[in-house]
């Protein structure tokens, strides 16, 4: 048996879902605006069922996606509010670790416009040093070539903080990341990160993923979305999330099953991401504690 982070499940769907606006590029930010608290809460529910990782809803708080939505002036201060509502939330649980997401620049799942290292690596600096000193991990999600991965070990490297690095594989073959560069690949650029890990894909192709992330030494584990497919409307410049539809196959039960095969290959580090919420965290909790994982 062993012990086990569970990661909380996704932020930004469940927060355009409980808030019913129409969603927007800025996806999570815009709902934080205009509904104070409803963050807080998101975490506190993540907390109760079991999650022992909170979060940030900082994701999407880059300067490339404030500049396009004409909100550039607010860089710090939605910071700001996104670290205060998860430390609310652990402090009133009374205990748990906040990660500081980090997403990636320009967009999700588009790595063909992602910066190159020199420049991409001072602009993820910039946000980790500010997550850095209210934040107990640096997560970088979504992380899709290994240009990305570079820049993100990188950056994180500049902070005393862990760095844990998530990456995004390809939904039909998790040997893959999203630019069609192996995930082998990505080992030899990680030097100073602290965990490993495989998000927003599909729950299928995360065993090819851990089978390589395994190879790193480092803990290691996924956290996978419930979308039906990337589809092309999603893969443009400004995407919004409207473009994709959940699974209606992958509740709490069957995607607990699928976690608990990630564990039974030695994955340390587990949760959920788009699509997935308390209800899925709270069965992968159960679940662990009664095959005698702890959760930690």
């Amino acid at each position: 048996m062993a012990d086990i982070t569970l990661l909380d499940g996704g932020m930004g769907q469940e927060l355009v879902h409980r808030a019913g606006d129409k969603p927007t590029t800025l996806w999570s930010t815009q709902v934080m605006i205009g509904h104070p608290g409803l963050v807080g809460a998101v975490h506190s529910d993540y907390f109760a069922a079991g999650a022992t990782i909170a979060t940030t809803n900082t994701y999407a708080i880059l300067r490339d996606r404030l500049v396009s939505a004409g909100i550039e002036d607010q860089f710090e201060t939605l910071y700001a509010m996104a670290l205060s509502e998860a430390q609310k939330a652990r402090m009133t649980h009374g205990s748990g670790r906040i990660a500081g997401a980090i997403g990636p620049l320009g967009a999700s799942y588009r790595p063909d416009i992602h910066p190159e290292p020199a420049d991409a690596t001072p602009l993820y600096t910039e946000i980790a040093q500010i997550l850095a000193p209210q934040a107990d991990i640096i997560l970088f999600e979504t992380v899709a070539s290994l240009a990305h991965a570079q820049s993100a070990v990188a950056a994180g490297r500049q902070t005393d903080k862990p760095v844990w690095i998530a990456l995004t594989v390809d939904d039909q073959d998790g040997n893959l990341l999203r630019s069609g560069q192996k995930v082998a690949d990505v080992l030899p650029l990680i030097e100073g990160a602290s965990a490993l890990l495989a998000n927003c894909s599909a729950p299928e192709a995360m065993p090819a993923a851990l089978h390589q992330l395994a190879k790193s030494g480092l803990p290691f584990g996924a956290y996978a979305n419930g979308f039906t497919q990337i589809t092309t409307d999603f893969l443009q410049d400004a995407p919004t999330v409207d473009s994709l539809s959940a699974r209606s196959d992958l509740g709490p039960d069957s995607y607990a099953e699928h976690v608990m095969g990630w564990v039974d290959m030695g994955a340390t580090i587990v949760g959920g991401c788009c699509e997935t919420g308390p209800a899925h965290i709270a069965e992968i909790a159960r679940r662990l504690r009664a095959a005698g994982h702890v959760v930690v």
